[in-house]
């Protein structure tokens, strides 16, 4: 066996704007690939994605290498294992169950959607990316963190400069000079808000962690909190414009989810075609191979659920958008115990609230021009924006 081969041509720049057609032929050619723009060993196959996210035990997630931790100023828990990782996601998650979620969110979740929904204008052509899909996802996501005083302007600002900072594998200076000074403002307004979610104790994650009978360090509580503003708009605003792009586009299938109300299936669909996180990288802790490959102790992997989701060892025709799939196991929450905390949230938000208020409000709503539609992103993807006409 030997090391896999490695890839010089591949650019960042390729990745970012159309890695489609890359997967695709990795996956027939070198699944297992070392490309040396991104310094990683990506996986495209699904098999291998999944072994590899299923055995924190030989693969961590505390890559040293990662731009996450100058981009967020922590280590934090994405990049941690074992019981440090389930301590600080235990103190998150509390307030992120189907339960709370259902019973304290919901009605706050339906009250918001509406009031965002009814501001947009009849008859008229919107970006629903910049004018729902962002400040929306932002303002539900304010509510759950306990921060409603940020306003949407500030919480996309600042989960794009910590998405942009921790996706910065060029490294480049002027990326982590503006996260730094997303920190500073954070870390404000967190330090401002802190005694009165102590004084009066609500189910945000802000006041369910100050709160914990045994609380967990401040830096961390700021850390999960900035993890989650990272993940927690890009992942529905995203998923959002991606199933609605993926409707207008195929209206025969917009046409039979409303007859069979399978919003739940679109929103399944949607994720997989396009994942809203792309990659994770892992750091092998052993000499070990993956897919005949030698993978070296210290060594980084990539698992790419973007290519994992379309791998024709699972999915007839998975490069296409298609709701009714027989079976649709794919990876965009990730899997293992780094599974995404919020995957409840943006179920529910997108899934049950959002797209069936939205078309329902607009049954006409029409993509005029799907070419004028720009995708972008390696670490994290999504339509940049979404010009419909709402009629």
């Amino acid at each position: 066996m030997a090391l896999a081969p490695l890839d010089e041509s591949i650019t960042l720049d390729q990745l970012s704007s159309d890695p489609y057609p890359i997967y695709r032929r990795l996956r027939a050619e070198s699944p297992v690939l070392r490309v040396a723009a991104t310094g990683r060993t990506l996986l495209t196959k699904a098999a291998l994605t999944k072994a590899v996210k299923e055995n924190p035990e030989l693969f961590s997630s505390d890559d040293p290498h990662t731009p996450m931790k100058p981009a967020f100023r922590a280590h934090t828990l994405m990049r941690k294992d074992g019981q440090a990782h389930f301590v600080e996601r235990k103190a998150i998650s509390k307030a992120l169950t189907p339960k709370m979620i259902k019973t304290d969110w919901g009605p706050l979740y339906e009250q918001l959607a509406e009031e965002y929904v009814a501001r947009l204008p009849r008859g008229e052509t919107v970006d629903l990316f910049s004018e729902l899909c962002g400040p929306l996802a932002a303002r539900i996501l304010a509510h759950i963190l306990g921060i409603p005083e940020a306003n949407d302007e500030q919480m996309q600002r600042w989960s794009q400069v910590l998405i942009d900072g921790a996706g910065n594998f060029g490294w480049k200076p002027e990326l982590f000079a503006a996260s730094d000074a997303a920190n500073d403002e954070m870390d404000a307004l967190f330090a401002a808000l802190e005694p009165k979610r102590r004084a009066e104790p609500d189910g945000s994650a802000y006041s369910v962690m100050l709160n914990a009978d045994d609380p967990i360090p401040m830096s961390q509580i700021y850390s999960n909190i900035k993890i989650a503003i990272g993940g927690g708009i890009n992942e529905p605003r995203d998923a959002l414009a991606t199933i609605v792009y993926g409707l207008l586009t195929n209206p025969d299938q917009l046409a039979e989810v409303r007859a069979q109300e399978a919003w739940d299936k679109a929103f399944e669909e949607g994720i997989r075609w396009v994942a809203p996180i792309q990659v994770s990288s892992r750091r092998a802790l052993e000499d070990t191979e993956l897919g005949g490959c030698d993978i070296l102790k210290g060594d980084t992997v990539m698992t790419v659920q973007a290519s994992a989701n379309r791998d024709e060892e699972i999915y007839e025709d998975g490069e296409n958008f298609f709701v009714f799939r027989d079976k649709n196991p794919h990876q965009a929450f990730g899997n293992g115990p780094h599974h995404c905390a919020g995957a409840h949230v943006a179920r529910r938000t997108v899934g049950k609230i959002i797209l069936p208020m939205l078309f329902d409000r607009f049954p006409n709503m029409t993509l005029p021009d799907p070419e004028a539609v720009i995708w972008k992103g390696f670490g994290f993807r999504g339509p940049i924006n979404l010009p419909v006409v709402l009629n």
